[in-house]
């Protein structure tokens, strides 16, 4: 009973520690020990702020969270990389470019959407989908060209995504994947003719609901 509450009495007079020590201090324990510990102080400190800068550019609370999530994750990498004068301020920046980072990631999405129509033809003939009058549509159109990607066959995702997200040429997704020319064009005529299937599909299942 007394070596019971020998070690709840040092995990207190530890947990005390850690509390009293100053952001600064955290970083270079952490630096030193390796020790999770002092990220997870640190995480106790900011997660409101992380959270509201989030809520403020992605609107979403599961998202949010989600990004919460992966910019504390990436810190027990970047602390060690990166030597940090004022880290509420550091943070802030980080969250905010993170969900930057998202953002644009989607819109260029939404925007190839609109240049394959142009370009090299439709990925999905659905005009709400190349043209969604909101916010709310949009993100809801991505999401499901998103998922309808997911559903392709491995060599059509592959292709479709070098091609239309990454705007690799035909010779350069040949020479990346080690297709042959002849089936990378396959595979992209016919990717491109599931996503719209999929995409007429889910359509039509939304309307009846």
């Amino acid at each position: 009973m007394f070596g019971l509450n020998f070690s709840y009495d040092l995990l207190l007079s530890e947990r005390h520690y850690i509390k009293t020590l100053t952001d600064a201090e955290l970083i270079v324990q952490y630096k030193t020990d390796g020790d999770n510990t002092y990220v997870g102080e640190l995480y106790e400190r900011y997660v409101h702020l992380v959270f509201g800068t989030c809520m403020k550019y992605l609107k979403d609370t599961e998202k949010s969270h989600d990004a919460v999530m992966h910019i504390f994750e990436k810190l027990l990498t970047d602390l060690r990389k990166h030597e940090i004068q004022y880290f509420k301020g550091w943070l802030h920046m980080v969250a905010k470019n993170h969900c930057l980072m998202q953002l644009r990631s989607k819109k260029n999405v939404l925007e190839k959407a609109a240049e394959i129509k142009s370009y090299h033809g439709p990925v999905v003939e659905l005009e709400t989908t190349l043209h969604p009058d909101t916010i709310q549509e949009r993100e809801r159109h991505l999401d499901l060209l998103e998922m309808a990607i997911e559903q392709l066959n491995p060599e059509q995702k592959t292709c479709v995504r070098l091609f239309f997200l990454k705007d690799k040429s035909y010779e350069e997704i040949a020479a990346q994947t080690g297709f042959e020319l002849k089936a990378v064009k396959s595979y992209l005529q016919n990717g491109k003719r599931n996503l719209k299937i999929y995409m007429e599909k889910n359509e039509r299942a939304e309307k009846h609901i």
